[in-house]
C-alpha cells in the first residue's frame, strides 16, 4: 500500500502544479495559485483515497490514518468551496483601491448570495421536518448528504454527456477532414470575437484617458485616477504591439468621475477588458496553429514518397544538424500515421469503458443482480492488493475527467473560461471551486457500482450517509433511481436524440457541432491561408486578424457594430449613476449578466453575417459558364475582396480634446474618416505616457 500512496501522491502533485502552470495567467498572484493549487490537490487525492479505502473495506482492517484523510480531504474542500474560494474570488474581482475595501466588496457580495442561499435551506429545512419525521442514522452524516445532493444529481448527468461526449469526440478528431471543417468554423467564431474584444479594450483604453483628461489636477479621485493611469501604462508596456482601434465614447462613457465606487467600476471595467482579449487572442492563436499544422500533415501524407518519408512545415524552419532527417522522420510518423490510429484505439478503449460504467449503473436499481464489470473484477483480484486498487483507479479516474470535460466545455459556455497561459485569477477560482463541489459525490456514485461482499460499506459511504435520507420526498430507492436516469440521457445524446431538436435553444452548442461538421466555412479558410501567408513573411498569429475579420461583415455589420458597443457600455455606466439620480445601481453579477448576454448576442449575429458575406461572394460568381478563363474568375473574385477591405470604414480613437469635439461624430461620417489619421494614435499614447493637467 505504501507503494501506491507514494506513486498516487507523486502523480496528483504532479498533475495539479503542471496544469495549474499551464492554464494560469501571468499576472495570478501567488496566494491565488497556491489556493487553486492546494483545492485541486485534496480533490483529486479523492481518487487515491477510494481505492484504499475499498481494500481495506474487503479485508476488515478498518484504518484509523484513512478514517483521517478522509476527513482532512473532506473538509478542506468543504471550506475551500464555500468560505476561502469564493472570499478570494470577489477580492479579485473587485475594483476598489485598498485592500479592506475590496475585501469589504467581496464579503458583502458573498454574504447576499448566502443569505439566499439560507432562505432555500431553512424552507426545505422545514419541509423535511413534516415529511420526515422518523430520522435514522447521525445528523453529521445526513447533513453531509444533504450538502452532496446537488452534486450527486447534477454531476450525474455532466457524467453521461462526458461518457457520450468524450470517446465521440476522439473520433471525430481522428478523421482529418472532418476536423479541418470543425476548425475552420471555429476559426471564423474566434477571429470575430477576438475582433471584439480588441473593440471593448479599446473603448476601455479611451474611456479611462477621457475620464483622465477631464479630472481637475486637485479633485479629490485624482489619486484612484492616478492608479488607473498607472495600471493602463503598465498594460500598454507590457505589449507594445497592441494597437488600439475602434475607440467610440458613448453617452455615459464620461460618468465615472462620481464617486470612489464609480473608479472601482471603471478600474474593473479596464482590467476585464484586457482579460477578455488576451484570453480570445490565446485561444485564437491555439486554434489557428492547430488548423495551420494540420493542413501540413496532410499535405505530408499525401506527398510522402516524394519527400522521403520526412515532415517538412511550411511555417517552421527547418532543421539542421546530424539528427535533422531522423527528427523529421520521426515527425512525420507520429504526426502522420501514429496519433491517428492512437486516437481511434484510444476512442474505442474509452468507449468500452463507459459502456461498462452505463451498465453498471443501470443494473444498481436491481437488488440481486450484480452486472457491473468493476465489481466483479475487484472480486476476482481480492487477494492482490495493487491489482484492486488499480481496478478501482483507473475508472474513477475516467470517471473524473468526464464529469469535468462536461463541467468546463458547459461552464465556458456561460460563467467561465480555461485558456492556456491566459486564464485570469477570478476564472481560476470559480474552477476549483466546481471541482472541489464534484469531487465526492463521483466518488460516492463510483462506490455505489462495487457492491462489496456481505453488503460492506465503506469508511467514506459511512461519512456521507445514504442520500435517501437527505431525499425523502422521492422514496427509500432514490439513490438506486438517478443513476438510471443519468443512463437514458447519455443513451439519448449518443443516439443524436437533442440534435434533432433544434429548437430548443439549451442544446444550441450541440446544434452548432452538428453545422461546423457539414462543410468547410469560407470565411475561415480565408483568414487560415492569410494567417499562414503572413507566418512565412515573418509575422506572427493574429497580428492582422482584425482588417480581415471587418472587411466579410462592413457593409452588413458596422452600424449594429457601433449601436450594440455603444448600448453595452451605456449598461455598464448606469451602474455608476448616483441615487440622486432617481436611477437604480445595478450590483456586479447583474452588470456581468448583461454584458455576457448583449456580447454573444452580438457575435453571433456578427459571425452569421461574417458567412452570409462570403457565400454571397461566392455564389455571385459563376463557375458554370465557360465564357470566362479560370484565372479571370480569381483575379475578379481578389479584387472583389480588395475593395472590400478597402472601402471599410475606419474605427479610430475620438481626439481627446474637449467635450464639444465629441458631439463631432453625430455628423457625417466622411469628416470623420478624414480627421482620424494614424497620428491620433500617436497623440494618445504619447499622452498616456505624459498626462497633462
Amino acid at each position: 500500500m505504501g507503494l501506491f500512496y507514494m506513486f498516487s501522491l507523486a502523480l496528483t502533485i504532479g498533475m495539479v502544479i503542471l496544469t495549474l502552470k499551464y492554464f494560469a495567467g501571468p499576472d495570478v498572484p501567488k496566494y491565488v495559485f497556491f489556493t487553486v493549487a492546494y483545492t485541486w490537490f485534496c480533490s483529486l487525492s479523492i481518487i487515491v483515497l477510494v481505492p484504499a479505502d475499498i481494500w481495506t473495506t474487503i479485508h476488515g482492517d478498518y484504518s484509523g490514518e484513512i478514517s483521517f484523510l478522509w476527513s482532512l480531504s473532506y473538509w478542506s474542500t468543504f471550506l475551500l468551496t464555500w468560505a476561502v474560494v469564493p472570499t478570494i474570488q470577489g477580492y479579485e474581482d473587485a475594483g476598489d483601491f485598498s485592500v479592506k475595501a475590496r475585501l469589504k466588496t467581496s464579503l458583502h457580495g458573498n454574504l447576499v448570495f448566502y443569505l439566499s442561499i439560507g432562505l432555500v435551506g431553512l424552507v426545505g429545512l422545514i419541509l423535511l421536518v413534516i415529511f420526515h419525521t422518523d430520522w435514522s442514522g447521525n445528523i453529521m452524516g445526513f447533513a453531509m448528504a444533504c450538502s452532496n445532493t446537488f452534486g450527486l444529481v447534477t454531476g450525474a448527468f455532466l457524467l453521461g454527456f462526458g461518457l457520450s461526449e468524450i470517446p465521440r469526440s476522439l473520433w471525430i478528431n481522428a478523421d482529418w477532414n472532418t476536423r479541418q471543417k470543425v476548425l475552420s468554423h471555429i476559426v471564423a467564431k474566434m477571429a470575430v470575437k477576438l475582433d471584439n474584444a480588441h473593440q471593448e479594450f479599446s473603448n476601455a483604453i479611451v474611456m479611462t484617458q477621457a475620464t483622465s483628461k477631464q479630472m481637475p489636477k486637485r479633485d479629490p479621485l485624482k489619486p484612484y485616477m492616478n492608479v488607473i493611469d498607472n495600471m493602463l501604462l503598465q498594460m500598454l508596456k507590457e505589449d507594445p504591439s497592441f494597437k488600439p482601434q475602434g475607440g467610440r465614447l458613448g453617452e455615459n462613457d464620461l460618468d465615472y468621475d462620481t464617486d470612489e465606487k464609480s473608479m472601482a467600476a471603471l478600474r474593473r471595467y479596464l482590467k476585464r477588458s484586457q482579460e477578455e482579449y488576451y484570453r480570445y487572442r490565446s485561444e485564437y492563436i491555439k486554434f489557428v496553429l492547430e488548423a495551420l499544422e494540420l493542413e501540413d500533415t496532410i499535405k505530408n501524407f499525401e506527398s510522402r514518397k516524394n519527400t522521403g518519408w520526412k515532415y517538412v512545415s511550411c511555417f517552421r524552419p527547418e532543421r539542421t544538424g546530424r539528427l535533422a532527417g531522423f527528427l523529421d522522420t520521426m515527425e512525420f510518423v507520429w504526426r502522420c500515421i501514429l496519433k491517428k490510429q492512437l486516437e481511434k484505439s484510444l476512442s474505442v478503449t474509452l468507449g468500452c469503458m463507459s459502456v461498462a460504467i452505463l451498465l453498471a449503473e443501470a443494473t444498481i436499481l436491481p437488488s440481486g443482480v450484480d452486472l457491473s464489470l468493476f465489481s466483479l473484477l475487484i472480486r476476482a483480484l481480492s487477494r492482490k492488493e495493487m491489482l484492486v486498487q488499480l481496478a478501482a483507479f483507473i475508472p474513477l479516474m475516467y470517471m473524473f475527467v468526464c464529469t469535468y470535460y462536461s463541467l468546463f466545455k458547459m461552464g465556458m459556455l456561460m460563467f467561465y473560461s480555461l485558456t492556456p497561459r491566459q486564464t485570469s485569477s477570478v476564472n481560476l477560482l470559480m474552477i476549483c471551486s466546481m471541482v472541489a463541489r464534484y469531487a465526492p459525490p463521483i466518488s460516492y456514485n463510483f462506490l455505489n457500482l462495487i457492491h462489496l461482499d456481505r453488503g460492506a460499506k465503506t469508511i467514506f459511504e459511512q461519512r456521507m450517509g445514504n442520500i435517501d435520507d437527505a431525499v425523502p420526498f422521492f422514496g427509500n430507492g432514490f439513490n438506486k433511481i438517478y443513476p438510471l436516469i443519468m443512463v437514458i440521457y447519455t443513451l439519448l445524446i449518443a443516439g443524436n436524440f437533442f440534435n434533432r431538436i433544434i429548437d430548443l435553444n439549451i442544446f444550441k452548442f450541440l446544434r452548432d457541432e452538428a453545422e461546423d461538421m457539414d462543410g468547410f466555412d469560407p470565411s475561415g479558410v480565408i483568414i487560415l491561408q492569410t494567417e499562414r501567408s503572413l507566418l512565412q513573411k515573418g509575422h506572427k498569429v493574429a497580428e492582422h486578424v482584425f482588417p480581415l475579420a471587418r472587411s466579410f461583415s462592413n457593409s452588413i455589420d458596422v452600424e449594429s457594430t457601433h449601436k450594440t458597443s455603444l448600448e453595452q457600455r451605456e449598461d455598464i455606466t448606469e451602474a455608476t449613476h448616483n441615487k440622486n439620480n432617481g436611477k437604480q445601481r445595478l450590483t456586479g453579477d447583474e452588470d456581468e449578466v448583461i454584458q455576457s448576454d448583449k456580447s454573444k448576442i452580438f457575435e453571433s449575429r456578427k459571425y452569421v453575417a461574417l458567412r452570409e458575406k462570403v457565400n454571397e461572394e461566392e455564389v455571385g460568381i459563376d463557375y458554370s459558364t465557360n465564357d470566362t478563363p479560370t484565372l479571370q474568375r480569381i483575379a475578379s473574385r481578389w479584387e472583389s475582396m480588395k475593395s472590400g477591405i478597402s472601402s471599410l470604414r475606419p474605427n479610430r480613437f475620438l481626439p481627446l480634446t474637449t467635450t464639444q469635439d465629441h458631439h463631432y461624430l453625430g455628423g457625417n461620417n466622411n469628416g470623420v474618416v478624414s480627421q482620424f489619421s494614424s497620428g491620433s494614435l500617436d497623440e494618445i499614447f504619447e499622452k498616456l505616457k505624459h498626462p497633462s493637467s
